[in-house]
């Protein structure tokens, strides 16, 4: 046969070198334009929403945060979530993924509830401290607590700059209702100094309740302290802050030159130094809240 013959057969391509470049193009590159590569660098990008937030670190889950207050478990926060029972900033919240943030009051039944480790701690203040929590007020008494706890306590009622004695801080909003309800109320005993000698007949009016300001103010109890002069005087109330003192001494123009909150109903500044603070015993916070 001629050589014509051989050449003209369909024009296959018969050389065994073709054949094998052939197999190399089909495994990289026709193979690879049909299927799904997943090689580093050649993986789908994921396309994100421009209108997803990012989430934050410091945000809770509602029942999460019901749940840590030590009320009930998770399971019985997601009930009462459910019911309505919980609010967080005045709103009724149903939605259970709902994530609470920093700052935010959240309330079950109508009562404030807190996830972090209740905190009791008693504080012998001295002069030159205010009573805040706001910043840029110089000296605080926060600044005298504040390797007490991690947990954010506030003080309860208020002592002056000038004064010293005995302030409770906490983060128990029961406790704190307590120290505020008008009706009950926890006593204080200060301990008074005047400038001059309080007359008994001034002692006695404001045993009886003195009208400042068409406002009727008592106390709970006043008497001249034994041993010393009629110008110290123990005096009990039961008003959070120390205004109402002052009040009463410059109506019956008396000068206070020293005020020393010596007791809060059971507790006293035994073995606590001026400057120092204490966390309250089991016995002592039990005895406070049958108070």
């Amino acid at each position: 046969m001629s050589r014509n013959q051989g050449t003209n057969r369909k024009g296959k391509p018969s050389g065994r070198g073709q054949q094998s470049g052939a197999k190399k193009n089909s495994s990289r590159g026709v193979a690879n334009s049909n299927t799904k590569s997943f090689a580093r660098g050649n993986a789908p990008v994921k396309k994100t929403s421009s209108n997803q937030k990012a989430s934050n670190p410091d945000e809770i889950r509602l029942n999460k945060y019901v749940a840590n207050s030590g009320m009930c478990s998770r399971r019985e926060a997601d009930v009462h979530i459910a019911t309505g029972l919980v609010t967080v900033n005045g709103v009724v919240v149903t939605e259970m993924g709902y994530k609470v943030k920093p700052g935010d009051e959240v309330r079950y039944d109508g009562s404030r509830i807190n996830p972090e480790k209740k905190a009791y701690v008693l504080l012998n203040k001295p002069k030159g401290f205010a009573t805040t929590t706001s910043e840029g007020k110089g000296r605080t008494v926060m600044d005298l607590v504040a390797n007490a706890t991690s947990s954010r306590i506030k003080p309860i009622g208020r002592l002056g700059r000038n004064s010293k004695g005995l302030i409770l801080f906490t983060n128990d909003e029961t406790i704190v209702n307590k120290f505020t309800n008008s009706k009950n109320g926890v006593p204080r005993l200060f301990h008074i100094e005047l400038s001059k000698n309080l007359k008994l007949e001034d002692l006695k009016k404001i045993q009886a309740g003195i009208k400042v300001e068409d406002k009727l103010i008592t106390v709970e109890e006043i008497s001249y302290i034994e041993g010393a002069s009629k110008k110290e005087v123990g005096l009990k109330i039961k008003n959070t802050g120390n205004n109402i003192i002052r009040t009463i001494f410059e109506h019956l123009n008396y000068d206070i030159v020293s005020l020393d909150c010596v007791a809060i109903a059971h507790l006293t500044k035994k073995d606590i130094p001026r400057g120092h603070w204490k966390h309250l015993t089991e016995q002592e916070l039990n005895s406070l809240k049958m108070l």
